[in-house]
């Protein structure tokens, strides 16, 4: 019976900390959107629209699959094809998919049904808008969810483990990952380089305060802890879409309020069980419409 309780919590902590952590969270203090330079006009009949991303770009189960391979689990109402149905580009190519990292822009990326060639491939010389959601998969969390998951509501075991020693080491994943970042955004616009391109951030998960657990079974320590963290990830990436010559999408700030400890009627993501269909701890149709809403104003009609 223990070991079948221990291994219980095991899968149900790899599933909360793949969702919240794996794709990133919202940041800590208010932000602003930002939009993109100038550049060549996409929308009304002209311009090409790629979308780059993971699985918060990809939306699994949000809607009807859309491309291949099927494993990228990329859905027909994910915040890309909403932005393309409202600015109607003359050619739209949305290549994101479920579990990428920064690596698999340049380099294919095998799935459980399928192979997505590199990203960065769709973008071309006739580019004119490019949206990025990327950088919460580089930082891998996941190996450390086991040590995340608590029977008790105001402990903080990952806290403990991660600033043992003083040396905070998902900050210095973040920051690590920043460089990354960086590279991707400079290789689209040598390959692109009349193109506008967005830096999309993460969309808030948890809410302000402790949490709720044991719906979400990380104790109010982790909660906070984990918030100031992956606040990090979010100012990250808007400081390296400022740094290249890209515009940032705050959608952090729009989706507060709308966290998973929200009503199933309010909520743009998901908790462990769905309400509406999205893959667990991810944003449903309404959290991606959201987004596509702080795109959209960004780079108009």
């Amino acid at each position: 019976m223990a070991g079948k309780k221990n291994g219980g919590c095991g899968l149900l902590v790899l599933v909360v900390v793949a969702g919240l952590l794996g794709y990133g969270y919202y940041k800590s203090k208010q932000d602003a959107s930002t939009a993109p330079p100038s550049g060549s006009d996409t929308g009304g009949g002209t311009g090409r629209y790629v979308a780059l991303g993971d699985s918060y770009t990809s939306a699994p189960k949000t809607g009807e699959l859309a491309g291949r391979p099927a494993g990228c689990a990329r859905s027909d109402n994910n915040y890309p094809h909403v932005v393309a149905a409202k600015i109607k580009p003359a050619e739209f190519v949305d290549v994101s998919c479920g579990g990428a990292t920064t690596a698999n822009l340049a380099a294919s990326q095998s799935t459980r049904n399928g192979t997505n060639p590199p990203q960065l491939d769709a973008v071309t010389s006739a580019t004119t808008l490019v949206t990025l959601g990327i950088g919460g998969n580089d930082v891998g969390f996941i190996a450390l969810a086991p040590d995340c998951v608590t029977a008790h509501e105001n402990a903080q075991p990952c806290r403990d483990k991660l600033t043992a020693g003083g040396d905070d080491q998902l900050a210095d994943r973040i920051a690590d990952t920043a460089d990354k970042v960086g590279a991707v955004l400079d290789r689209i616009h040598e390959k692109a380089p009349k193109a506008r391109v967005v830096v999309v951030g993460y969309p808030t998960v948890l809410p302000d305060g402790n949490g709720c657990w044991p719906a979400v079974p990380l104790g109010s320590g982790d909660v906070v802890y984990l918030r100031g963290e992956l606040g990090r990830l979010n100012d990250m990436l808007k400081d390296q879409a400022k740094a290249h010559k890209a515009g940032y999408a705050d959608t952090a700030a729009p989706s507060k309020g709308h966290d998973v400890c929200t009503s199933s009627g309010t909520r743009w993501v998901e908790g462990l069980i769905p309400a509406s269909p999205a893959a667990p701890l991810h944003p449903n149709a309404r959290g991606e419409a959201g987004m596509a809403g702080v795109v959209e104003s960004l780079v108009g009609s």
